[in-house]
């Protein structure tokens, strides 16, 4: 009797593991870079293109080279540029939310050192799925010149 149970347990097990990925977000990240530095500047931002295959929320990051990362939104308000952190960002089912300069972005603050063109910027995102589990997406950022437009 013991090893029918045993083998019922076994034979299960792996349906269970199916389950638990499939609630994953399976979120993708797009055209991620960097906005470079001059010696002593202590913060910059990242941008990219993020798109959740199911609804999920932007809960976090981090970074190596930044000992504060947060998840921030530029604002105009009475012709006065204002930013603020964004504790959680929904990241609507299919569809790409962007992460641009002037808008929604990634803030590195306390960075480790300058950020040089060519720089590679490693970034962890912290994703929040529908059953309120935690899934991180790694991020290989590329530094851009500092006056740099954002890539089309």
């Amino acid at each position: 009797m013991r090893a029918l149970a045993l083998a019922l347990a076994l034979l299960c097990e792996p349906a269970v593991a199916q389950v638990t990925a499939q609630v994953t977000a399976q979120v993708t990240v797009k055209g991620a870079w960097v906005r470079g530095t001059v010696p002593a500047q202590t913060a910059t931002g990242a941008f990219m293109e993020i798109t959740a295959g199911r609804a999920a929320v932007l809960v976090g990051a981090e970074s190596p080279l930044a000992g504060i990362v947060e998840i921030h939104e530029s604002k105009l308000v009475n012709n006065v540029m204002q930013m603020r952190e964004v504790p959680r960002l929904p990241l609507p089912a299919g569809k790409a939310v962007a992460l641009k300069p002037g808008g929604l972005h990634v803030m590195l603050i306390d960075l480790a050192r300058p950020l040089s063109a060519g720089d590679s910027v490693p970034i962890r995102l912290r994703i929040e799925n529908a059953d309120k589990s935690i899934e991180t997406v790694e991020v290989s950022a590329r530094v851009r010149p500092l006056g740099a437009a954002a890539p089309k």
